[in-house]
């Protein structure tokens, strides 16, 4: 459905329509088959396959990303399919868990109990500006909601409608291909907020999807809450991952520490959510050494083109605020003269005791920029961490001995995030069981749950017990014929 612009009036009946259309579909998906999903997932990583260059072409013209950068994009987001397609033909991912009844036990006997994970419903999802594929019209959260049962209603980011009307056609083509209910997945394209607010209100959504910004998110978030029925927003709202550089590794790598920070800093212009916007480490030649390699690399990185003109002038506009509160020094930039659109890589610095005391310096700068908190000792260090809300990482640049010396910091970066990293860079979200991408507030609007990795999931499932079903209306998982591969709590015991 192309709708380029609508009213408020317009927007809730498109929102009526696709919801109802989805309402219909939630109850025929339910019964689908894991194998039958699996195989439309599986689809769906062809299809975008076989749109070959036209894809990338139609992103590269949008986004202003790199083909090279869109390729690997590309395959995350067919891997990430595949991955879930696997996921679901296993099955243990339902949590299936089987207490069979003691009639005769004393006092009372006991009933007959099964529970599994079940899909919520309809989801709406909103594409990401910043990952074209991987987070937005078949990306993990169009994924993750189709593999748990749920119909999918993505709502286009304007900034690469093209290219996600693209992908659409790929997914509807798949869903064809391999039988699946109709309306399973639907699209919808605008370019104001009107459509989202309808589609988040409708009574039939029964979860909603987000990548973006703070404001967006929290939107979204609020929305959903004043709802008659108040449903889960799982937004991923940024981050600015803060890196602890502890003092021995800092004498031994500081040189290798800056090469390292370069590309995290500036890749992508600095447009992932994963970016390195604060470090923080003592004041000492040490560091002043460090700053002056990441300052000179920063000076000789080119600038490029953002992802549009809205993100590019949010950059300019926050970096100019940080650069203006009090005690920030700008340490270095690019050489190179920006155009209107373009990112400026630039590095900043500031002493803990002002940071501590401007709030505005505590939160994203999407873009570039990177700012160094300069602390006095570890009880300076450890009160700069302390003020720092939730994050998607929090990442330790230190050796055995740092960390065996420094249990307070620590522990007190493992408190921040969802991923905590030692001696690497927190951009590189590997797609794996493993991965947690999320975080407390404002990271995420549900630290319980991951954006990435199989168990994302979770997010739209619920869990369900029926007790004393008669055989022939358990689901599959739920009888007691061993059901292929599906792993099974059965009396406290698994089995297969």
């Amino acid at each position: 459905m192309n709708t380029p612009s609508q009213t408020e009036d317009q927007s809730s009946l498109i929102a009526d329509a696709v919801m109802q259309k989805a309402e219909s579909a939630a109850a025929a998906f339910r019964k689908v088959s894991a194998l039958k999903k699996a195989a439309f997932l599986d689809a769906i990583a062809v299809e975008i396959e076989l749109l070959g260059k036209t894809l990338i072409s139609c992103a590269n013209r949008e986004t202003h990303l790199p083909d090279d950068r869109l390729l690997s994009e590309r395959s995350r987001t067919t891997a990430q399919l595949r991955a879930f397609a696997e996921c679901i033909r296993e099955g243990s991912w339902v949590e299936a868990s089987i207490d069979t009844a003691i009639p005769d036990r004393m006092p009372t006997p006991k009933p007959d109990l099964r529970k599994m994970l079940v899909p919520l419903g309809p989801v709406v999802v909103f594409g990401a500006a910043n990952f074209p594929f991987a987070y937005s019209t078949a990306g993990g959260d169009t994924a993750s909601a189709l593999a748990a049962g749920c119909p999918v209603v993505v709502k286009a980011h304007p900034e690469h409608a093209d290219t996600s009307e693209l992908v659409s056609g790929a997914i509807h083509r798949a869903a064809k291909k391999t039988e699946m209910p109709p309306y399973v997945f639907q699209h919808v394209r605008g370019t104001g907020f009107e459509l989202g607010q309808a589609l988040v209100m409708h009574p039939h959504t029964r979860a909603v999807g987000f990548t973006g910004s703070f404001a967006g998110g929290k939107a979204l978030f609020d929305l959903a809450q004043k709802r008659e029925k108040p449903i889960p927003v799982f937004a991923e709202m940024g981050s600015v991952n803060p890196v602890c550089m502890l003092p021995e590794a800092m004498a031994m790598q500081w040189e290798s520490f800056a090469a390292q920070y370069l590309g995290s800093v500036t890749s992508g212009m600095g447009q992932f959510c994963t970016k390195p916007g604060l470090q923080i480490g003592f004041d000492n030649a040490d560091l002043e050494k460090y700053m002056g390699a990441l300052g000179k690399a920063i000076t000789g990185t080119k600038p490029a083109v953002m992802l549009n003109p809205g993100i590019a002038a949010n950059f300019y506009k926050r970096r100019t605020e940080s650069l203006a509160q009090k005690g920030v020094q700008l340490e270095a930039k690019t050489g190179f003269e920006s155009g209107e659109r373009e990112g400026t890589p630039s590095l900043a610095s500031v002493s803990a005791e002002h940071f501590l005391n401007e709030p505005a310096l505590h939160t994203e700068v999407f873009g570039p920029w990177s700012l160094i908190i300069r602390c006095r000792d570890k009880e300076e260090m450890l009160s700069v961490i302390g003020k720092l809300e939730g994050q998607l990482t929090a990442t330790l640049l230190g050796t055995d001995r740092d960390l065996e010396e420094n249990p307070e910091i620590v522990e007190a970066m493992c408190r921040l995030a969802g991923r905590i990293i030692i001696n690497g860079v927190p951009t590189g979200v590997e797609v794996c069981p493993s991965m947690v991408h999320g975080g407390s507030f404002p990271a995420t609007t549900d630290s319980r749950f991951t954006a990435v990795g199989l168990s994302a999931i979770k997010r739209f499932v619920r869990p369900v017990c029926l007790q004393n079903f008669p055989k022939h209306l358990l689901p599959e998982a739920l009888q007691d014929e061993n059901p292929g591969k599906i792993l099974r709590m059965v009396n406290g015991e698994f089995k297969r």
